[in-house]
């Protein structure tokens, strides 16, 4: 069993998280940026000197093949940690070696074994925001090898397996300096951590240091900002913050911000770096396109701020370009905008299916939810009269496909008025499926909503399904950024996307539009996955500034399309490497298809599939790969910043044991034979 202790008696920062340091006037930086590494405290510590590109041999050249790994020749002494540790100073523990919480469930661990605590984190946890607070916990497990579980059932003992090492509790730019010096100084693989909302593996790495951002959580309101051509309001958002949490400071100052829409997803970092969607992406755009100023510490440890008047490159590089590739953002200034309405038209049909038995639904006890300030009372639903049938439920499988058709064909009238679609397609067996959809529409009256929805409701009577359109009240349309939120919580699950932009000219071509409708159904029907699509149109036009004047890393893709679909599926734990491949080629007869479907198009990085085949092209567009790849190489001729399917990522490669397809439970190594094609930045 390999399980380490803290080296402080604090391991685990959990409770609330709604906090904010203190910020400062004017737009300047925050309090805690101000704090910063100096020659002085590095003295002859050399594990913390700083770096120097121009100076610096790029990664095919001599050197050591892998990172260092516990165990390895190279890797740090004892010593050098503890002193490591006593450089980052502050009064909170800075440097961190936690232990995986599931090792609660494990009885061949005497030393942290507890039955009432496995409980908990296998039954309440994932209602509260314990495992969004754990500084090693991500929320999708297989890429860390799923080698020390919160389970009722385990087999075998808890390991380590792709989780970090250690862990540097940033609450400064110092920490995360001597953090990032430490790691490059010490060929000591390093990765970059908030919430662990993480469908790839970028926040877990076997042997790594993880520098863990989610308590930089400080706002501040510009009320009146300048940069460039731009003027007009702006917010300062420090790196970790959450969506719930910004939408708590929008409601403070009656403004809205482009943010996630999932409650618990980090508001900038990696969301952003990828590009960041949201319920307001056909209105301002994505949240890549928001980002007026940056600052973020580089891979030679040094602390910068880019936007377009200094360094110029990294600002084109963190807008699109990837995350956890250029740099660790600790802060960034984002356009806000007046509050705004969303008035929401739903949609739900389903073949097959059951009507709803009668039942009564009562939840046993009064209680409060551990870690948290939620509670409830015994309470009854109404009953359901069986037999019920609404319009949506169909008893014909041709029909139920016509009217999801009809609804897709309507995407492109929701986002030229600025809206958004959120779509699911569920397979439950035995031929039934079902169908949600919710068409929202920004800063529009209700009366002329349900007018914009009215034809599609005709085109839905024309295939035979008699659907009214709702009367909404002038009054439906809900605060975007009014309402005040808790965070709610999450748990880790084994979610797996494989996802693809379609682009409009997909909508323009009734033959074209067919086929691809066909192949949506044929994966759903024959492959049994779940689909999972959203509607939105982020155009250069809605963009704006700077995105119009200086553009951006983000793949071009993204402003021609209209849907971004997923293909969803819960990637079994414990299976072996080989059974995880053979799922990686079965799902591949399906998305083979959609790419045919669309040449040229991408796919959202933060959605999409680590196997994903000429995923520079998908993730990032093949003509901007290169001007991007230049960037890295100038910024980070190391590679010293690196996660699978980002920028540069090629010239490595984790080596697992057992050979189980992007797990991150191995050593990160050199590619044997590999040339890093010294790239210069086409960007003028």
């Amino acid at each position: 069993m390999h399980l380490l202790l803290a080296l402080t008696s604090v391991t685990v920062l959990v409770g609330g998280c709604f906090s904010s340091a203190a910020s400062i006037k004017g737009g300047g930086n925050f309090t805690w940026e101000t704090v910063q590494l100096t020659t002085r405290e590095i003295g002859n510590f050399t594990a913390l000197r700083f770096g120097n590109p121009y100076f610096a041999s790029d990664v095919d050249d001599d050197g050591p093949e892998c990172r260092a790994f516990p165990g390895s020749s190279d890797w740090p002494e004892e010593s050098e940690w503890k002193q490591l540790n006593v450089s980052l100073g502050g009064g909170a523990p800075a440097l961190l070696r936690p232990v995986p919480p599931g090792a609660a469930c494990y009885p061949t661990d005497s030393t942290h074994y507890n039955p009432a605590t496995c409980r908990f984190l296998v039954r309440q946890a994932g209602l509260t925001h314990f495992w969004i607070d754990d500084p090693l916990s991500v929320l999708t497990q297989w890429p860390q090898g799923g080698t020390c579980m919160a389970t009722l059932n385990v087999a075998g003992n808890c390991t380590r397996g792709g989780y970090p090492e250690y862990v540097v509790n940033a609450t400064t730019v110092k920490h995360i300096q001597a953090a990032v010096n430490f790691a490059r100084n010490k060929n000591v693989r390093v990765i970059i951590k908030n919430t662990g909302h993480d469908f790839g593996g970028r926040s877990t790495g076997f042997g790594s240091l993880s520098i863990w951002v989610h308590n930089l959580k400080s706002f501040e309101f510009l009320p009146e900002y300048e940069q460039g051509d731009y003027s007009g309001m702006a917010v300062r958002v420090g790196a970790g913050m959450e969506a719930w949490e910004l939408f708590n400071h929008m409601a403070d100052h009656n403004i809205t911000v482009i943010a996630p829409g999932g409650s618990t997803v980090g508001a900038v970092g990696g969301w952003m770096a990828a590009g960041g969607h949201g319920p307001l992406s056909s209105k301002f755009g994505l949240g890549s396109d928001q980002a007026l100023s940056i600052n973020v510490v580089t891979a030679d440890g040094r602390f910068v701020t880019a936007d377009t008047e200094n360094n110029e490159d990294l600002f084109y590089a963190l807008r699109g370009g990837g995350p956890s590739t250029y740099g660790v953002m600790t802060s960034v200034i984002m356009k806000a905008y007046p509050p705004i309405n969303l008035t929401t038209v739903p949609l739900s049909l389903s073949v097959n299916t059951p009507p709803m038995p009668t039942f009564n639904f009562t939840l046993p006890t009064n209680g409060t939810i551990p870690g948290t300030n939620t509670s409830w009372t015994n309470f009854t639903l109404p009953p359901i009269s069986p037999g019920t049938r609404t319009p949506g439920m169909l008893s014909d499988a041709e029909t139920f496909w016509k009217g999801v058709r009809v609804a897709y064909k309507f995407t492109p009238k929701v986002l030229a008025v600025g809206g958004y679609t959120y779509s699911y397609i569920y397979p439950l067996g035995n031929n039934s499926f079902t169908f949600t959809s919710t068409a929202s529409v920004p800063g529009m009256p209700a009366s002329e909503v349900s007018k914009l929805m009215q034809p599609m409701f005709d085109d839905l009577h024309k295939v035979g399904i008699n659907m009214t359109n709702p009367k909404l009240p002038e009054n439906a349309g809900g605060a975007y950024a009014g309402r005040r939120m808790n965070g709610g919580g999450d748990q880790p699950v084994n979610t797996r996307y494989r996802s693809r932009l379609w682009p409009r000219t997909n909508w323009e071509n009734d033959g074209l539009f067919n086929r691809s409708m066909a192949a949506i159904r044929t994966a759903i029907e024959k492959g049994g996955y779940t689909f999972h699509a959203i509607g939105y149109g982020p155009s250069e036009e809605v963009a704006g500034y700077p995105v119009t004047d200086v553009g951006s890393g983000l793949n071009p893709a993204w402003r021609n399309a209209v849907l971004h679909a997923s293909l969803m599926e819960v990637q079994p734990t414990g299976i072996t490497a080989a059974e995880a491949k053979e799922r990686d080629a079965r799902v591949l007869k399906y998305t083979d298809v959609f790419r045919q479907l669309t040449p040229g198009a991408g796919a959202y990085m933060n959605e999409g599939d680590p196997a994903e085949p000429n995923w520079q092209q998908a993730f990032f567009g093949e003509d901007n790969y290169d001007t991007l790849l230049g960037i890295k190489q100038d910024r980070d001729p190391w590679g010293l910043f690196w996660a699978q399917t980002t920028v540069g990522s090629e010239a490595w490669e984790v080596r697992t044991l057992d050979g189980y397809p992007c797990s991150q439970n191995g050593r990160l190594c050199k590619v044997k034979g590999w040339e890093w094609d010294r790239k210069r930045s086409t960007l003028e």
